[in-house]
């Protein structure tokens, strides 16, 4: 059965992967993109799902878009697009091409009428996709991986980088002025906050400064002098020139999860769309939360979100496979039982895996192969523990991004 449930999991993550995808998205919130003024469109996509966006604003817009750019992450792109410039650059800390390719992005936006319009699309990533920094490149790149390696969550996150950037909290949409923005939102933050999203390029920041300094305090960065005076300027609260559609969620995610696992005869409950805690405690969760539920029907439990790592070792791994190692503890010696969990786009921390897959047997393994799952877990190594059972989930780039997905498998003949 071990091998049934593995083929259950590949069948689920497949189906809501699919259901996620942004195409049909994005052309449904162009239905209300009004084509009834005479200037200009320009496309800027970011994102890691910045190009399949692209290709399906092409699809509508066609020849109205005079001039484009898609900025995405490394291995994220495609075939050339007409009249659109295509950059791949760093993620999730931002490298060199990151500003070049902003740069070219702000220069396109530049001395635009008020006839003109630019449509935004924005996925997850974009914090890191797309930035023109108020400080040294080095600096931010090392305030970027301070905040990785702290417990902060992305709500957090944003708040500091926003207050370090020109395009970030507004600003970008402030850039464009007097062009209108219309900007596609694929949310890929729990509740779709869109200041939040991409950290915001076109959407009034909530966020103060005096949170932003907390963050700083609470997680003690280092920073200069320049940095602690950028954090305590405020960012822009109002935008008269946005218009703005969410479209795709962790919710519909979780949604076609549960409709594959119960087309594969599990009975499906969501529990949640909110996941934040730390991975490591998600995954010993799911771990008691089977041995509570062994008897009964065939169960999929399944739960969205973006959990956080707990950074004390130097291994190699992200928080969807310290879920599933983790849970692998929790799960030992149960009969057909699994715990997978996946970033939808493809991608789990610095890694090429999207997740990990732990069934009953896998602690089991894990030790025959002299493996202690919690040394692997304190030293953040979750990836060669399973890559040495056979425990990656290897997906390659999905085109989209609408948080991860976790699922418990109970499966009873």
């Amino acid at each position: 059965m071990a091998e049934n449930l593995r083929q259950d999991a590949q069948a689920i993550i497949g189906a809501a992967l699919k259901a996620s995808q942004p195409y049909e998205a994005v052309q449904k919130a162009l239905a209300d993109f009004d084509l009834g003024f005479g200037g200009q469109i320009v496309l800027v996509a970011i994102g890691k799902a910045a190009y399949p966006m692209a290709q399906a604003a092409l699809g509508i817009l066609g020849s109205r878009v005079s001039r484009g750019i898609v900025i995405t992450k490394y291995g994220h792109g495609g075939n050339a697009l007409p009249g659109i410039m295509l950059r791949e650059a760093g993620h999730p800390v931002p490298d060199e091409n990151t500003i070049k390719a902003t740069d070219e992005a702000l220069a396109m936006v530049r001395s635009l009428k008020p006839q003109d319009r630019v449509l935004l699309l924005i996925s997850g990533g974009g914090s890191a996709l797309f930035e023109s920094p108020r400080v040294p490149l080095p600096e931010l790149q090392g305030i970027t991986r301070q905040l990785l390696q702290s417990e902060a969550d992305i709500v957090a996150m944003n708040r500091v980088r926003k207050r370090l950037s020109n395009v970030k909290g507004g600003r970008f949409a402030l850039a464009c002025r007097p062009a209108r923005v219309f900007a596609v939102v694929l949310s890929d933050i729990i509740g779709d906050p869109l200041d939040m999203i991409a950290s915001g390029p076109a959407c009034p920041d909530s966020s103060t400064s005096h949170q932003a300094l907390e963050v700083a305090r609470k997680f003690r960065l280092e920073l200069s002098a320049e940095a602690l005076r950028l954090m305590g300027e405020e960012t822009p609260k109002a935008l008269d020139n946005v218009e703005t559609r969410v479209t795709g969620s962790v919710t519909q995610l979780c949604g076609a999860a549960a409709k594959a696992a119960q087309g594969l005869g599990y009975v499906p409950q969501v529990l949640t769309t909110s996941l934040t805690c730390v991975a490591r405690e998600a995954g010993s969760f799911l771990g008691a939360i089977a041995r509570e539920h062994q008897e009964g029907p065939s169960r999929a439990m399944i739960l969205g979100g973006e959990t956080v790592v707990k950074v004390t070792g130097r291994g190699q791994g992200g928080r969807n496979q310290e879920i599933a190692l983790s849970a692998a503890i929790g799960i030992r010696g149960l009969k057909d039982t699994a715990v997978f969990s996946v970033g939808s786009d493809g991608t789990d921390g610095p890694t090429d895996a999207a997740g990990g897959y732990c069934d009953g047997e896998s602690a089991g393994k894990l030790i025959g192969k002299g493996i202690q799952a919690e040394k692997y877990l304190d030293d953040n190594n979750a990836y060669h523990a399973l890559q040495a059972i056979g425990g990656l989930i290897i997906t390659g780039p999905t085109g989209t991004n609408v948080n991860d997905l976790t699922v418990l498998l109970i499966r009873r003949s």
